[in-house]
């Protein structure tokens, strides 16, 4: 599940998850985890530079063992090539979007997301992070889901459909 902060990946991850029976994998946990430190902990000590390394390293270890799983990526792991060729070769990628109003509304009192680049307003940031990013999210995906104004319920059941009309989910 790949997709901009604030677009549902961990909540309709874990809708699919159960419905599928399916293991889930969240990556910012597993990294949190590995560190025995928060993200906003890590981000601080390390910089952003240190938690995508550290992010490398658990996306290599969950894409070796998680086999018809559902994996939760954090919005940034697109900007590593690595880490996509590594989801894409066992796995389909699907991109959740949503309008940044939607967006800024669901994270703006989320104190769990560090900033990711200094000197811009709130919603600045996420406008100028979001443009950054569109080109990789939009080649990763194998599917997008727009969940502005859908619940999680009925974007984890479009996911459903969309995967087994492809043969790729029995």
């Amino acid at each position: 599940m790949l997709g901009y902060r604030g677009t549902g990946k961990s909540v309709i991850s874990k809708i699919l998850s159960e419905e599928l029976g399916r293991k889930l994998y969240r990556i910012d946990d597993l990294i949190a985890q590995t560190a025995g430190k928060t993200i906003p902990e890590i981000v601080q000590l390390e910089g952003w530079p240190g938690f995508r390394k550290l992010e490398g390293e658990v996306v290599e270890q969950v894409t070796k063992e998680a086999r018809e799983s559902i994996i939760d990526c954090g919005g940034g792991v697109v900007l590593d090539d690595n880490n996509m060729a590594l989801l894409k070769r066992g796995g389909k990628c699907v991109l959740l979007t949503a309008s940044l109003p939607t967006i800024i509304r669901r994270i703006k009192k989320d104190r769990n997301r560090p900033s990711l680049e200094e000197g811009l307003s709130f919603e600045e940031e996420q406008k100028k992070i979001l443009a950054d990013r569109h080109e990789k999210y939009q080649s990763s995906a194998d599917f997008i889901c727009d969940t502005t104004s859908r619940k999680p319920g009925e974007t984890a059941h479009e996911i459903i459909a969309f995967f087994k009309e492809q043969g790729w989910l029995k």
